[in-house]
């Protein structure tokens, strides 16, 4: 399958393009700096130059025409204020499910954060406040596009750089908790293509559960 990743120079993202290349898919890389082009064909991906702040949904169209999926994995990361937390973490998810849906692409999935329905929790930071609220309002943007979109929306704990355990948390809600990015990646490749979860928000942490049995219940579930 041919996979276009968002923010595809993040961490999550390199880590996915990896692991969908080992498995034989053809995973696309959306990157705003040329100069990240490199890094992103050592993890087997094609590099594709564009700024999803500065674009446009026609042209944003011509690079995930006769994809298979989308992933939106970018983000505005850390050290970046509150603005840009709105344009990425918000206006370019939306962005990308409109030039999907321009370009014919139903599956989506995205990368979100752990309880965003539930807001910023009481004193956060303005800025940890600002990508909360961003988050949830892109989910929400993606819920209702249903008729147009088989979305599913990926809630991933604290991220750490650890090494990927191959055990996790799957639920609609889980107890906060952290998660490596590898696993995050592994879970994303996953549900890639796996029709149980379409429709479906899913909370995701370290955990005691291989990634096939948790992926299994997701598909039993009633």
């Amino acid at each position: 399958m041919r996979i276009v990743i968002a923010g595809g120079h993040g961490k999550i993202a390199l880590r996915l393009e990896r692991l969908l290349a080992e498995r034989g898919d053809s995973p696309v890389g959306l990157i705003r700096n040329p100069d990240h082009a490199d890094d992103v064909r050592a993890a087997g991906a094609e590099p594709v130059v564009i700024d999803l702040e500065d674009t446009t949904a026609t042209r944003l169209t011509e690079k995930v025409m006769g994809a298979d999926a989308v992933v939106f994995a970018a983000g505005a990361g850390p050290g970046s204020g509150a603005a840009r937390k709105t344009t990425v973490d918000r206006d370019a998810a939306a962005l990308l499910a409109d030039a999907a849906s321009l370009a014919g692409v139903r599956r989506y999935v995205m990368v979100s954060a752990i309880a965003a329905d539930e807001g910023p929790p009481p004193g956060s930071d303005p800025v940890f406040a600002a990508y909360i609220e961003a988050k949830r309002a892109a989910d929400d943007d993606l819920r209702g596009r249903s008729l147009e979109t088989d979305w599913t929306i990926l809630r991933p704990g604290r991220l750490t750089d650890d090494p990927g355990t191959g055990r996790v948390r799957l639920a609609p809600k889980v107890e906060r908790g952290e998660v490596t990015r590898q696993d995050v990646a592994a879970v994303v490749a996953a549900v890639i293509d796996e029709p149980a979860t379409i429709g479906q928000v899913l909370e995701l942490v370290g955990g005691p559960t291989p990634i096939d049995e948790a992926m299994a219940s997701v598909r039993n579930r009633p």
